[in-house]
């Protein structure tokens, strides 16, 4: 059941369409998913429809079993809430490709996603998370999303307000919220409401915003986002934005077939008028002003690798000039060459859990290939000898279990299913070592 005060709140914010929200957050949420550009098609055992705001999200008549299908460990889709997709609209009409940018509370990753699927080879994306306990999902979601243009960071929004002034060309706050949005998809959400938990929020996500204000430039975008409805927490802070940290408001353009509601500031998708759960988001121009570009100094510590190793590694990747290669300990990391200044600079002014992807571990005396790398668009499949697996033997790889290949070369081999890189095995004669990650394996079907 619905809380009294949320009902009361929304009557006054919605006047007559307040009782169509009603009867919506009381029938079944929606599943939606979007493809990753690995695969040009994806086939369910339901039907599924496309997603208008979005040329790569579809909703799903059902929900399947997604950890039964290995196409969904290898990153091919991702599911998410179609409402949320519509970030696409604003970094389309607002953010080139060669950018810097910061999804600032990132976790579990769809929007980062979105954002390193659009940046693409040309720019950069720090993805960070300031609760350590998201940050492994967020992690595992952005190497199996396979772009290699995203730094993952755990710091907190001050952090980067004053070690990164003036460098970010585009900053995503999706707020932690009172997550009205997320009634009928999470039952926890309503019994966790209160009107003061709401007025929290909307402090907290101001704290936040002011914070981070600094590590945007002048003229750079905010794109300001949340799961809720209410105004508070919504065009209040959209508006604030604006009037107290210094920003113009950008329209976002969308079709009315839609059935997007334009507020005073920024944009509402109600569950009764859009295909999705609920979701607000705002795009801002801070205001230009004299400001000094950041500057990005030597690193204390230079990195190196070891030459035969890297020689080796860059057998492995499409285009190897592409990627600088660096060693800590016994494991390698690639990251854009393009940015490797400003990489290697940050990486000892924040907390960086992942820089680019990882490429090599040492294993021996040779180097051997990081699961990551099997996920990465950039990998250069001929490197490796290849195995197509079935769908029971690719789920047995997933649940890291022992999986028998007949005939299969010796030494390290690229798993696939349906012709997409699943992960990594070593054939050492009377068995077939499973290198999935172990953290990422498949606990319970």
């Amino acid at each position: 059941m619905l809380p009294i005060e949320f009902i009361e709140n929304m009557r006054q914010q919605m006047d007559s369409g307040s009782e169509q929200l009603f009867q919506a957050l009381a029938g079944e949420a929606v599943t939606s998913i979007r493809l990753n550009d690995k695969m040009d098609e994806l086939a369910f055992p339901c039907d599924f429809d496309e997603v208008p705001w979005h040329i790569d999200g579809y909703y799903l008549s059902e929900r399947p079993q997604f950890t039964l299908d290995p196409l969904f460990h290898a990153g091919c889709y991702y599911v998410q809430e179609a409402s949320s997709m519509f970030i696409q609209q604003a970094l389309d009409q607002y953010v080139e490709p060669k950018s810097v940018v910061l999804d600032l509370c990132a976790a579990p990753g769809g929007k980062s996603t979105i954002i390193s699927q659009h940046l693409g080879e040309e720019g950069l994306l720090f993805s960070n998370e300031v609760v350590r306990q998201r940050l492994f999902v967020l992690s595992e979601n952005i190497q199996k999303w396979g772009n290699g243009n995203t730094v993952v960071t755990h710091n907190s929004a001050a952090d980067f307000g004053t070690k990164c002034p003036n460098l970010f060309d585009c900053i995503l706050v999706d707020a932690p919220c009172s997550g009205e949005g997320m009634f009928r998809k999470d039952p926890n959400a309503i019994s966790e409401w209160s009107i003061n938990n709401v007025h929290q929020c909307a402090e907290r996500q101001r704290k936040i915003l002011m914070d981070v204000w600094d590590a945007l430039k002048p003229g750079g975008i905010m794109i300001y986002s949340t799961c809720t409805f209410n105004n508070e927490e919504d065009e209040e802070n959209a508006q604030w934005i604006a009037e107290c940290l210094g920003a113009e408001e950008l329209m976002l353009d969308y079709d009315e077939s839609w059935g997007i509601t334009e507020g005073e500031i920024g944009y509402h998708f109600y569950p009764h008028l859009t295909k999705g759960e609920g979701f607000y988001v705002c795009a801002l121009r801070k205001n230009l002003e004299p400001f000094t570009p950041f500057k990005v100094k030597d690193p204390k510590t230079p990195i190196h690798c070891d030459a035969n190793y890297e020689a080796t590694m860059r057998t492995w990747l499409q285009h190897p000039d592409r990627w600088v290669i660096k060693q800590r300990d016994r494991f390698m990391t690639a990251y854009p060459a393009a940015y490797k200044p400003l990489i290697e600079y940050l990486a000892e002014q924040l907390t960086c859990v992942l820089l680019g992807f990882g490429i090599g571990e040492e294993r021996g005396k040779g180097v051997a290939p990081q699961h990551s790398l099997a996920m990465l668009k950039d990998l250069r499949r001929e490197a490796f000898h290849e195995v197509a697996l079935s769908r029971e033997q690719a789920l047995n790889y997933l649940r890291m279990e022992a999986i028998n290949i007949e005939g299969a070369p010796m030494g390290i081999i690229l798993l696939t299913y349906e012709g997409v890189a699943l992960g990594f095995g070593k054939n050492v004669g009377n068995r077939l070592n499973n290198l999935y990650p172990k953290e990422w394996r498949i606990r319970q079907l």
